[in-house]
């Protein structure tokens, strides 16, 4: 009778372990299991679309990708980073913690396809890799192209004399202006009480009071005013309708770029507003915010319906900040109104 006990003691032991791996292997795994509800696995019916990115992509990794891109512009096999990166992350299952794997992943990708292998043929057997593509571009495609920017005209000693030149690049930005110190570490998924318990679902810049903050993608103003927990806040919403940049805590007394409203078109690059610390305030324009910062945070949206509630998706963007840093906006000030506008304007 006792071994008996024993036996089932050991039974119901082995059943709780088991139980216990399969559920941390679900939680780590979420992203891919989620999979069998996206476009890309199911095929096109109404009603499917991506409900969960994990997005990971490491800074280097976004880097060497773009670089590649970049590198092969007009080349007979012009590499596109958003492939490489879904590439490796089909391999790796969406891990870019250990950066050897990677590095090998996107250089065999780009060996291949530059020796004339399709992206389709490379990815055949790679079951998640149209997902990846899909998250991925939702995150990344507006951030590299063809683009005109003004550049200080060589041939004339006049002043704010300027010539357009055609690139093709990195035309995202970061949202700190250049020549403006900030610091910053990874602090998405912390946790935050002022309210009601929740998630830190964005990334925070410090700085200081003042400094400029700059629009990191084209798009449309959606939101601009007073939110109780951001502050005096910007939403901007890419023109693919893909990203929601929100730009939050921002200057007492003088949050904004003075023509800025809601529904106005910004550039990459453009000065939308200042730093500051308002917020945690039902009363407007109140510095309840200990620490002097920007909330910049990215929401993907694959469906209207997961613009607001309990379906957002807002990803951890700090290493993509890091990389948007070899970007940044250069800036002079008007004393005349006391704002900040870029040097240099950008067509796209």
């Amino acid at each position: 009778m006792k071994n008996d006990k024993i036996f089932r003691g050991l039974i119901l032991f082995e059943m709780l372990l088991l139980a216990g791996l399969s559920a941390a292997y679900v939680y780590k795994n979420r992203e891919v299991l989620c999979l069998i509800t996206t476009v890309a696995e199911t095929g096109e019916q109404a009603g499917e679309f991506i409900k969960w990115v994990d997005f990971k992509v490491s800074s280097d990794a976004l880097g060497k990708a773009y670089e590649y891109d970049r590198d092969t512009y007009g080349e007979q096999v012009h590499l596109n980073w958003i492939e490489l990166l879904a590439y490796a992350a089909a391999k790796t299952g969406g891990e870019f913690s250990n950066e050897n794997q990677i590095n090998d992943c996107l250089d065999e990708a780009a060996e291949e396809l530059i020796k004339g292998k399709t992206i389709e043929e490379l990815t055949d057997n790679l079951k998640y890799y149209n997902y990846y593509l899909e998250a991925y571009t939702a995150v990344l495609g507006g951030m590299v192209g063809e683009y005109e920017i003004q550049a200080a005209a060589e041939t004339t000693e006049a002043e704010n004399s300027f010539v357009w030149e055609k690139r093709y690049g990195l035309k995202a930005f970061l949202p700190i202006a250049k020549d403006f110190p900030y610091s910053d570490y990874d602090d998405f998924g912390v946790a935050r009480s002022y309210g009601y318990r929740r998630q830190h679902l964005g990334h925070d810049m410090m700085g200081q009071v003042g400094t400029p903050i700059i629009a990191v993608e084209s798009g449309y103003v959606e939101a601009l005013g007073w939110n109780q927990y951001g502050g005096w806040r910007i939403g901007i919403r890419s023109f693919d309708k893909k990203r929601y940049y929100y730009y939050a805590h921002l200057r007492q007394g003088f949050p904004y770029a003075l023509d800025l409203k809601e529904g106005s078109i910004v550039q990459a690059g453009d000065v939308i507003g200042y730093m500051g610390h308002t917020g945690y305030s039902a009363k407007e324009d109140v510095n309840n915010i200990d620490q002097v910062h920007l909330h910049f945070g990215i929401q993907l949206i694959f469906d209207e319906s997961q613009k607001e509630g309990s379906s957002e998706i807002w990803i951890d963007c700090y290493q993509l900040v890091k990389f948007l840093y070899r970007n940044r906006s250069e800036c002079v000030r008007d004393d005349a109104t006391k704002e900040w506008h870029r040097i240099y304007d950008m067509r796209e």
